[in-house]
């Protein structure tokens, strides 16, 4: 267990408390020929990369990789892939054991404005969490460390203090960077493996 008390979690949304509930990849790769599927995905990737941080809109971005690939999907039926996940009620329930102890949880994600609307406005994340952070409202995104860095003012704590938990370990290195302690932790692994990780932290959930 670390030296310090941590009165602070930051948690990941994708791969820590959401997972996705199709194959997107798959969908995606079925709107362009055969064998084109990974280079269609990844354009489509890049393409998202400014809005994550706030600049550029991501529908005009997806219009125009769609375009550049005559990819036969329409805008609307590729946009619908980024609604489809869910959350793991799991952890969404630990969170509130450890905001109901005092422990102050937010929610520190990657996303662009059309994801962030479907999250925090149709599905009301910021209720699970005393704050939320959406790169896109920052200006920033992991693994800059001025990302979290923006965060810790925030929240008026020390990095010291503060637990973040993501499912990428780029993202894990930055908030190190900024001073923040961090831990790598996947959906896929396990309830339990969470329940480890907190408690090595002196965090305690039950359930």
């Amino acid at each position: 267990m670390p030296l310090e008390t941590i009165d602070t979690v930051l948690f990941d949304a994708d791969g820590v408390i959401q997972r996705g509930t199709v194959d997107w990849r798959l969908a995606l790769s079925s709107y362009v020929p055969v064998g084109s599927g990974d280079d269609f995905v990844n354009d489509l990737m890049v393409s998202e990369r400014p809005s994550i941080a706030g600049k550029g809109d991501f529908r005009e971005a997806v219009a125009e990789v769609l375009q550049r690939w005559s990819a036969t999907g329409s805008l609307e039926n590729v946009l619908q892939l980024w609604r489809e996940f869910e959350a793991d009620q799991v952890v969404v329930g630990w969170i509130q054991q450890l905001r109901a102890a005092g422990i102050g949880c937010h929610l520190a994600t990657n996303q662009q404005a059309f994801r962030r609307a479907i999250m925090h406005d149709e599905r009301r994340y910021g209720d699970w969490f005393d704050q939320t952070f959406y790169s896109c409202d920052l200006g920033l995104a992991k693994p800059d460390p001025a990302y979290f860095k923006a965060i810790l003012t925030a929240v008026d704590r020390p990095g010291s203090s503060v637990l973040f938990i993501d499912d990428n370990a780029d993202n894990i290195e930055g908030a190190r960077q900024a001073g923040v302690h961090a831990e790598l932790y996947d959906l896929d692994q396990g309830p339990e493996v969470l329940r480890e990780l907190l408690g090595r932290y002196g965090l305690t959930v039950t359930g």
